[in-house]
């Protein structure tokens, strides 16, 4: 058994696509449009078999989004190295992102940064 996919619902759904490809350099599938339900959604494709679902809705609701909550916490993505988690989340802090933690290796052998996106969502970059 493997997850299929996972799947975020963003207020600014171009915004988080550019993102995505911008900084992950992830592949963005075609766009799809429900007109009936006003429902938007493009998959991300990421090196491997992972995809990300990126959703949007006409009418939402947007809860807060404390670090420490039940539920779904974060998504992390992997960049192979060091050297490469460093560079990004120091390209990310350059261009105004949150960093909520610095590179460093955690007490479970993870080396990883985390940072808030433009809508608060918090993403985990390890090697």
């Amino acid at each position: 058994m493997k997850i299929e996919h996972i799947a975020m619902y963003v207020n600014d759904l171009e915004r988080a696509k550019d993102f995505f490809t911008h900084y992950f350099h992830a592949e963005a599938g075609e766009k799809y449009h429900n007109q009936t339900t006003g429902f938007q959604s493009y998959f991300l494709f990421f090196q491997g078999e992972c995809r990300l679902e990126i959703m949007s809705k006409s009418e939402m609701e947007d809860m807060g989004k404390p670090l420490t909550r039940t539920g779904y916490a974060h998504i992390a993505l992997s960049l192979g190295t060091k050297e490469a988690v460093n560079s990004l989340t120091e390209q990310l802090r350059k261009d105004g992102y949150r960093i909520i933690s610095n590179p460093r290796m955690t007490g479970d052998e993870y080396y990883e940064s985390c940072l808030a996106d433009f809508e608060n969502n918090q993403i985990e970059i390890t090697i």
